[in-house]
């Protein structure tokens, strides 16, 4: 065997023996619970039953989208997408850039305004309007302002956007300040006020941790109407505040997971289970929970689900 043939059965064995190249994946993780949680059990899968590798990158809606229409691989997927809340991203990258694929497996998400039950009963509160009542909106005031305090989500939420200029044409504005922090800043405050006895008013939704974490009810507001509700996001428009009108309860929503049309090519078989991907509002809520209230870290709540559902996840990879 001449060196020449020699060298090229050398390369040729250690081509051959060479581990497959492994699909791999960048996991977007925006700051709230469900979507920590959803983006965990992603990458459990990924990870555990396709061989895949996962980085998780956290980011907010516009980052994870920019990132996503790119398509260079710095984040791949989105975890929880709402809609109508996120229709802005959505409609530019979906279905105008045609960049990104939207799954089409939701759950059902429902959003709202809560305050503690015994506030509520104390207070005789049980619709919006009672925000704006000055003994309700004195009850709320923690720090002398004249205006209660009401959470109305994280920087970077299309949804606190929302409630912000709900704040507004509900007539709240007099009496309530609406306020945006981390999601933690706003549990915390639910657990204050609950052991101080303390009014206190925050955005809610369905699925959630603090529907066992604490005893809260939903306020109600007036029924969704689409003609009164005229949302502009800053995506869209600078002048979005002025341009906004919204007096009326969301519709209930749709939540499901986005990816880059690049992760096709790139990892094809993570690609397709995420076109299987499918979670419940109860799962998502346990899983939130175990976050939230018991402490667990996310890897292993995402752990722990995947395991317990073996049957669901073989479905979602076709096996």
């Amino acid at each position: 065997m001449t060196l020449k043939t020699k060298l090229m059965a050398a390369t040729l064995l250690s081509v051959m023996s060479a581990p497959a190249f492994a699909e791999e994946v960048k996991i977007g993780v925006p700051s709230w619970t469900g979507a920590q949680a959803i983006a965990h059990v992603l990458g459990e899968v990924v990870t555990s039953r396709i061989g895949g590798t996962v980085e998780y990158v956290p980011g907010n809606n516009a980052t994870i989208f920019q990132a996503m229409d790119q398509g260079e691989g710095d984040i791949d997927v989105h975890p929880d997408v709402w809609l109508p809340n996120q229709e802005s991203f959505t409609k530019q990258y979906v279905d105008e850039a045609g960049t990104v694929t939207l799954s089409s497996n939701p759950y059902e998400g429902n959003q709202g305004f809560c305050v503690s039950k015994d506030f509520a009963a104390a207070m005789d509160i049980t619709d919006i309007a009672d925000l704006g009542r000055p003994d309700v909106a004195a009850a709320m005031d923690s720090d002398g302002n004249g205006q209660g305090e009401m959470w109305i989500g994280a920087p970077g939420w299309a949804s606190a956007n929302v409630n912000e200029v709900k704040v507004r044409d509900y007539g709240l504005l007099d009496f309530v300040e609406p306020i945006r922090a981390e999601e933690a800043v706003k549990t915390a405050r639910i657990k204050d006020s609950i052991a101080k006895g303390e009014g206190y008013a925050f955005y809610c939704y369905e699925p959630h941790a603090v529907w066992y974490m604490f005893d809260v009810t939903m306020l109600t507001e007036p029924t969704f109407d689409p003609a009164k509700y005229i949302m502009v996001q800053p995506s869209d428009d600078a002048d979005w505040y002025e341009k906004s009108s919204v007096a009326t309860k969301d519709d209930l929503k749709q939540v499901q997971i986005a990816w880059s049309n690049s992760l096709v090519d790139r990892s094809p078989a993570i690609a397709e289970f995420f076109q299987n991907f499918s979670l419940t509002a109860d799962d998502v809520s346990s899983l939130a929970f175990e976050i939230s209230a018991n402490g667990v870290d996310p890897a292993d709540a995402a752990k722990a689900w995947v395991e317990a559902n073996s049957d669901r996840v073989d479905a979602m990879l076709g096996l």
